[in-house]
């Protein structure tokens, strides 16, 4: 079982930034970022596989950047050129490292691990 806690959520200006970090109690080997606005359904916005690479959503692609700092087992997402329409509860989840080969939501829905999430607000 893997402990998930998100930090660095908060209000910021359209056009501004900011980083999210995710802290694991120990390793963890393929992560995503999730989002969820009011009404909508979760979405993931980034993803870090067990091998390194890294994919995003189109929605944030160019503009946010997720990277692990192993050594610290933290997950970071920095978000630049904010809009409005990014305004959502981000959550960072983990697989176990058997499932790290098939990444779909459903897996980290049935099989993740996440944390509690964190509020980020883009005002206009």
């Amino acid at each position: 079982q893997v402990q998930l806690v998100e930090s660095g959520g908060g209000s910021v200006q359209a056009g501004g930034s900011l980083r999210l970090s995710c802290a694991a109690s120990g390793y963890t080997y393929c992560m995503r970022w999730f989002r969820q606005a009011t009404g909508k359904e979760r979405e993931g916005v980034a993803t870090l596989t067990s091998s390194g690479y890294t994919i995003y959503a189109d929605s944030v692609r160019g503009r946010f950047t997720i990277s692990k700092d192993n050594a610290k087992n933290t997950l970071y997402l920095q978000m630049n050129s904010l809009k409005p329409e990014d305004t959502a509860i981000y959550y960072c989840a983990a697989l176990p490292r058997e499932r790290c080969s098939v990444m779909t939501v459903d897996s980290f829905l049935r099989f993740g691990y996440w944390g509690q999430g964190t509020q980020v607000t883009v005002s206009s």
